[in-house]
């Protein structure tokens, strides 16, 4: 019984924390108020997540009015049409052996979320995806050593996390398998092993075969330390696309993001206008020259030129929790809720690589390098007062935002 009050106690208090914080720092001028939803900073050799939800939007109730999004919050339809993507084929067998599209997108998180199927379940029921679940070959939750048993802990913050990146992954690419590897820590130590088994995981889970994933999203980062390229092992996986959050404290850089081996993945505001999309630099996102790992061979001078160090971000996709998305959480939270961060768009970007097949001859983050002419350019907005393109969103290549966000799958 005591047990018992303890959890009811810990998530009363954490839904609390959320719909009475003060409005964050980093919060668009149009009002809206919202909170980290994993508190920082992150000691160091540990991580926090990127994620933020808003705490002037009321727990929305279920089931919501339309599969398109709600009250301006952005749903899937919503995601393809400003990204112009089409990830649905004609048709899916719901039953096994689940008729998916060749591709597995993992999701990287920190302790478990015990609803994490079934909230899952109810998101893409809502915006009337294909069904994603263990039993019919689609789903699959991991420790870090990859067994389906001796799960870390439950934790309520990580846990909105791991619904957030399971959302937009079927957001982004509904025909595609999802793998969740929960790693025992925010160590580095921790979440690199989760992230290591995501790229070699192979074996029968559930009577379905399973192998590796093709691409992996890391929502989660610390501020730069001076050992962090000591962690790059975890991170290197030629063929497989990993992506890293920039980060939600304005300009400057974290890690992972900062690794020649991800790709660094700033954030956006996503604006709808008539029939039409836009997007500025959202304020939020982490940008800047790393003090510690050296410029990757494809990310040029010509492109990149007052930094020749390691630059960030490569690409970028909505973040701006002023704009957010719809999320479903009954760990930490009781509902439908809206979420921003680049906890965002690191598993759009993951989902958007998934979606292009081209995973297997990829070389770390140099893809979008060789096809910007396949990405929107983002043009305007900053996050911070250094000065130059580093912090500030100008033609072609800035910090904020990278090369720009997807226009399909071409630059991916």
């Amino acid at each position: 019984m005591r047990r018992l009050l303890i959890v009811f106690c810990t998530i009363a208090l954490t839904i609390a924390t959320l719909t009475s914080a003060a409005p964050a720092a980093n919060a668009a001028p149009n009002g809206h108020s919202s909170v980290r939803v994993c508190p920082g900073p992150a000691a160091q050799g540990d991580a926090r997540c990127n994620a933020w939800i808003r705490t002037d939007v009321s727990r929305l109730r279920a089931p919501l009015s339309s599969p398109y999004g709600f009250d301006g919050y952005y749903g899937p339809a919503d995601l393809w049409s400003a990204y112009n993507l089409q990830p649905s084929p004609t048709s899916f067998n719901a039953t096994p052996p689940w008729a998916w599209n060749g591709q597995t997108v993992a999701l990287v998180d920190a302790y478990d979320d015990p609803n994490a199927e079934s909230d899952l379940g109810v998101y893409r029921a809502q915006f009337n995806l294909p069904p994603c679940t263990s039993s019919n070959g689609c789903f699959l939750k991991v420790n870090q050593s990859g067994q389906q048993s001796r799960y870390p802990r439950r934790n309520v913050n990580w846990s909105e996390e791991i619904s957030l990146d399971l959302d937009m992954a079927s957001a982004i690419c509904p025909f595609c398998r999802i793998l969740l590897v929960e790693a025992s820590s925010t160590s580095f130590s921790s979440l690199g092993a989760a992230v290591s088994k995501a790229a070699t995981l192979t074996g029968n889970y559930n009577g379905v075969t399973w192998s590796h994933a093709n691409a992996i999203s890391n929502s989660y980062g610390a501020s730069e330390f001076s050992s962090e390229t000591s962690y790059d092992k975890y991170y290197q996986h030629q063929g497989i696309a990993v992506t890293a959050s920039t980060g939600d404290s304005g300009y400057g850089v974290q890690y992972p993001a900062a690794s020649q081996y991800v790709t660094a993945v700033g954030g956006t505001s996503l604006t709808k206008a008539s029939n039409s999309w836009a997007e500025t630099a959202w304020s939020g996102a982490g940008s800047g020259c790393s003090a510690y790992v050296t410029r990757p061979a494809w990310q040029t001078s010509a492109i990149d030129p007052l930094c020749d160090m390691r630059t960030v971000a490569d690409v970028s996709a909505v973040a701006d929790p002023n704009t957010g998305v719809l999320v479903y959480d009954t760990t930490g939270l009781s509902g439908w809720y809206v979420f921003g961060g680049t906890s965002v768009a690191s598993p759009i970007i993951a989902s958007v690589y998934a979606l292009a097949g081209n995973a297997a001859s990829l070389t770390a983050g140099s893809w979008p390098y060789s096809n910007t002419g396949s990405l929107n350019d983002v043009t305007s907005g900053s996050n911070g007062n250094c000065g130059t393109y580093l912090c500030t969103a100008i033609a072609g290549y800035d910090g904020p935002t990278g090369l720009g966000t997807p226009n399909g799958t071409g630059g991916f």
